[in-house]
């Protein structure tokens, strides 16, 4: 599928939110510039019988290097995103296609990166391995960098390529081992599963005094990643695994039995890492047994379509979400820019297109440190990338480092989270935040010497 960013709606909206882009407190800019090949001074002088006379110098610029998928004479940066639109991550993809869609108009009604517009190409992988490798090859001449590759296995199937073309790649996956320098072509961001499961494992045992756990996973980088940080969040606050599945959870067979074993074991914590499809039937199975218990596991298992579903009232009561972005209502810089341009864009309350945002802002800081340093080349964009001190997102996301060590990189900070239908009452996603940045013990103390699971 290929889908080609049309801005000419969204230009005329962003036009009215164009001063909350530059003053949402991260460390993006809004420059309106020339065409990327230099500036122009214009100087009036008052001549003898008042009289003018009018001079034009152009500053002397030398235009940045380029290679792929930027064109000076067009005046365009073109950026890839492979995305799932259709597959079982479509429903939260599509939204964070939308938010970078949004952004990315904001920013060109801003005067783009340095007066160059950004352009998307938008693939649809389907969340399939081999379509990912052949739109990856299909697209990589064309683009400077791919704004979000969807899912792990995904992007490490293209990773070589990534490294043997000189690609800079973000990820949308919170997989542990994408903190570099592990994996010198991406860009982590957020808490990794691991992390995210230290995180909210630690909250949910010491508001609630649990003593016990199970915990349950889909299989690979996702499930793994994340039922490795819950194994060791219950080993450092001593709690006891009653019930282990790490990787049971197969997509299309009968996760009813998970779920009554779950229940079963009596477990204070339920940990269980699913897609939002698969979930529901695992937490269906249990509560119809009666089972009441703290509910948590690596984002996205949660949806806010399960406040429209017929356990709504149970979910609100359960679950508890260790989340790397602020919901739609939260009160910060960076979320009033989401609310703005998302609305005046004709969409409602959903978190997921703040993921978009955030997606943009990185690419965006990486793209005026490459032009600022006359390096728009694949190589360049990698490389001011990788310089980036700091990128922050307006208090939307906690924020992102990428140099030094791993350990210095890491991301150890959380934003715990409650499902609220009162919430949906007041306009908002359906989600409370309990605790904006949240960091357990064990997070802040975690070695960070490798990837929680090896792919």
């Amino acid at each position: 599928m290929r889908k080609r960013m049309s801005l000419l709606v969204l230009v005329m909206v962003m036009a009215m939110v164009a001063a909350a882009c530059s003053s949402d407190g991260d460390d993006t800019t809004t420059t309106t510039a020339g065409d990327g090949g230099g500036t122009e001074e214009t100087t009036t002088t008052a001549g003898d019988g008042g009289t003018e006379e009018t001079t034009t110098t152009a500053e002397s610029m030398t235009p940045p290097m380029t290679d792929f998928g930027v064109d000076l004479d067009a005046g365009t940066i073109t950026v890839g995103l492979l995305s799932d639109l259709s597959g079982p991550f479509q429903g939260l993809v599509g939204a964070i296609v939308a938010g970078q869609e949004a952004y990315w108009a904001t920013v060109n009604a801003n005067g783009g990166i340095e007066g160059l517009t950004v352009e998307l190409e938008v693939r649809d992988t389907g969340y399939d391995v081999p379509t990912h490798v052949t739109l990856y090859q299909e697209l990589k001449d064309q683009v400077v960098a791919i704004g979000h590759s969807t899912g792990s296995p995904h992007t490490v199937a293209i990773y070589e390529d990534l490294v043997a073309d000189g690609m800079l790649a973000i990820p949308l996956t919170w997989y542990s081992g994408w903190t570099s320098p592990f994996d010198s072509n991406t860009m982590h961001h957020g808490s990794s599963y691991c992390v995210e499961a230290m995180n909210g494992i630690a909250y949910i045992a010491n508001e609630t005094g649990a003593s016990t756990i199970a915990i349950a996973s889909l299989p690979g980088d996702y499930g793994l990643d994340s039922a490795a940080g819950a194994v060791l969040a219950a080993e450092a606050l001593g709690l006891e695994v009653v019930y282990e599945a790490a990787g049971g959870i197969i997509p299309g067979e009968d996760l009813a039995p998970i779920g009554v074993a779950i229940a079963e074991s009596g477990a204070d914590i339920a940990f269980v890492t699913a897609t939002p499809t698969t979930f529901p039937a695992i937490y269906g199975a249990a509560i119809a047994t009666g089972y009441e218990a703290a509910w948590t596991g690596a984002y996205p298992t949660y949806s806010p379509a399960y406040l429209g579903s017929d356990f709504a009232a149970q979910i609100e009561r359960d679950w508890w979400g260790a989340a790397p972005l602020l919901p739609w209502a939260a009160e910060s810089e960076g979320n009033a820019l989401v609310r703005d341009v998302m609305t005046a864009a004709g969409a409602g309350p959903l978190d997921y297109y703040a993921e978009g945002f955030v997606e943009a802002q990185i690419l965006e800081a990486a793209l005026r440190a490459a032009y600022a340093s006359g390096d728009m080349t694949r190589a360049g964009v990698l490389a001011a990338a990788k310089s980036l001190d700091e990128v922050t997102f307006g208090g939307l996301a906690p924020s992102e480092k990428y140099t030094g060590t791993p350990n210095e990189q890491l991301q150890r900070v959380s934003i715990i989270q409650r499902p609220s239908l009162a919430d949906i009452g007041a306009g908002g996603s359906g989600a409370v935040v309990i605790d904006p940045a949240y960091t357990a013990d064990i997070a802040a103390n975690f070695d960070f010497q490798s990837a929680c699971f090896e792919l």
